[in-house]
């Protein structure tokens, strides 16, 4: 006779869906554009471009624009990290708009 806990783990493991797991996992080096860390995860992204590793192997690489090597949050260093150009595109309507009044 299964205890209350056996058979619900029973019943949770016997109604799983099969074959939703991505199969495409291996390793993948993430490359901080920020601050130059690289790290080699094991991830399904897809990639164009391959780079070596420290262990002398090739694998895929994928460019970040943060991450928790650059973040402030992990880093405890305020800075301003603008790729797309907002900061400055704030700062000329703020200009635009003191000059209004």
């Amino acid at each position: 006779m299964l205890s209350l806990r056996e058979s619900s783990i029973y019943v949770r493991l016997s109604f799983m869906k099969k074959d939703i797991h991505p199969t495409n996992y291996r390793q993948v080096i993430f490359a901080d554009n920020s601050s130059g860390a690289k790290f080699l995860i094991s991830s399904t992204v897809i990639t164009k471009e391959n780079a070596k590793w420290t262990d002398g192997n090739e694998y895929p690489i994928y460019y970040l624009e943060i991450s928790s090597a650059s973040h402030p949050f992990y880093t405890n260093q305020e800075k301003t990290i603008d790729t797309a150009g907002r900061v400055e595109k704030f700062k000329t309507r703020q200009a635009k708009a003191k000059a209004k009044n």
